[in-house]
């Protein structure tokens, strides 16, 4: 609208038509989510049709119009001007902060995605492996290598971290666990749990560049910031999976276009940022049935009274609307409707009364830690963990977080084991 509002301004009133004509033929012709650059704008505007329908004393006024670029600034919005962000207006300025060469930075960055279509590992910036998900399908972890690691790590740290997340956002945030996000929904009448679909793969790289940009850095610098943050997985990466280049045409094309590599140490808190307007959105909607939500990475968690579950279908409808608009995608068949009659579990915890560790979770380690006193610890480390003792404490310290009296049966097995 603001275009719109300036190029009548510019091409006078009685052009308005042709105006708002051009503007959207503008708009229609730019197909990246980036702001474009000042010469693409002016071959975008002279290739234009609606250009050439205007009248001669329009067109002889715009020729004498002068152009003038202001050079690039660093403007953070005003909740982040007083956050110490590094302020840097140019891609050159930005490789020093990285110490990076300028040559390299763009080859790093990779805006065109031209490393997507090479054959050799070397010169791709991210090991790639595939490990099955307990539903049948397949998780690609994108791991970047030591040197984009260590830049995405700067970013993190002294970019990232600056900006708060939402309330309802648990995951991946200091002080906030799976245990803290299960507490919020204790002793309600009802539990309905939903599932985002491929979190990290469907977050819309739009979303990313719009942080950045609301840190206060310029186009050209938001662009090569985004770049270093996401990924286009290589073809020869997807033909290494059979289900994926066979079958599966929507996660395939998903990969293949820019999106968060899970396996960098930027993508859960730019996931966490992307969906900050879902989780506003979503608390609103929970407020407005008289429910709590949280948002532990991909899965979503609702609940409340009796007179929530008696609206259940109508409030799923909601969240599904929402959910799309954002740019987001639910699973469907990971949809729950828990009432305290039945177990009701979230992340992994029951919460009918009190959050506590599930009675079968519970037994099973119990049991894995016996047989690791009577028979040794290797006969039980079927996953081959390198470090197996670490894993079993990691465990029983887990368990102890959630119910003391259970975490101390289990902590006086572990000591009696000979590791």
């Amino acid at each position: 609208m603001a275009l719109k509002r300036r190029a009548v301004r510019i091409l006078g009133r009685r052009s308005r038509t042709r105006a708002i004509e051009l503007v959207e033929e503008i708009l229609a012709s730019i197909k990246t989510p980036y702001a474009p650059q000042f010469k693409q704008l002016e071959r975008a505007i002279v290739s234009c049709s609606s250009l050439h329908k205007i009248g001669e004393a329009t067109a002889d006024r715009l020729g004498k119009l002068s152009v003038t670029v202001p050079p690039p600034r660093f403007a953070p919005l005003a909740p982040f001007r007083g956050a110490g962000l590094p302020g840097f207006t140019t891609t050159a300025a930005l490789a020093h902060w990285l110490a990076v060469p300028l040559g390299q930075i763009e080859w790093l960055a990779d805006s065109k995605h031209t490393l997507s279509h090479a054959t050799s590992d070397v010169l791709h910036h991210y090991a790639c492996h595939w490990i099955p998900k307990q539903t049948g399908s397949w998780r690609l972890i994108e791991s970047p290598k030591p040197r984009l690691k260590a830049i995405q790590r700067r970013i993190l740290h002294d970019i990232l971290d600056h900006m708060p997340v939402h309330d309802s956002a648990f995951a991946f945030i200091k002080g906030r666990s799976c245990a803290t996000a299960a507490a919020r929904h204790a002793g309600e009448d009802v539990v309905i749990t939903v599932d985002l679909k491929d979190f990290f793969l469907t977050t819309p790289p739009r979303r990313i560049h719009a942080i950045f940009r609301c840190l206060g850095y310029p186009t050209s610098v938001t662009r090569v910031l985004t770049g270093i943050c996401t990924t286009a997985t290589p073809a020869a990466v997807l033909e290494t999976n059979a289900d994926i280049a066979a079958r599966n045409h929507e996660t395939r094309k998903r990969y293949a276009s820019p999106h968060l590599p899970q396996g960098a140490p930027t993508s859960p808190t730019l996931a966490n940022l992307a969906a900050r307007g879902l989780d506003c959105r979503l608390t609103g909607l929970a407020s407005r049935f008289n429910a709590r939500y949280t948002r532990y990475a991909d899965d979503l968690t609702f609940s409340g009274d009796k007179a929530l579950l008696a609206r259940s279908n109508r409030f799923i409808r909601a969240i599904q609307e929402i959910v799309q608009d954002e740019g987001f995608a639910l699973n469907a068949s990971k949809t729950r409707i828990m009432p305290r009659s039945t177990r009701q579990s979230v992340t992994g915890l029951v919460v009918n009364q009190h959050i506590n560790i599930a009675r079968p979770d519970y037994d099973n380690l119990k049991a894995t830690l016996t047989n690791c006193a009577r028979h040794g610890a290797p006969s039980q480390n079927r996953e081959g963990h390198a470090d197996f003792r670490a894993h079993m404490d990691g465990r029983v310290a887990w368990v102890e977080n959630v119910n003391r009296r259970r975490g101390e049966k289990l902590r006086r097995i572990f000591e009696k084991i000979s590791w």
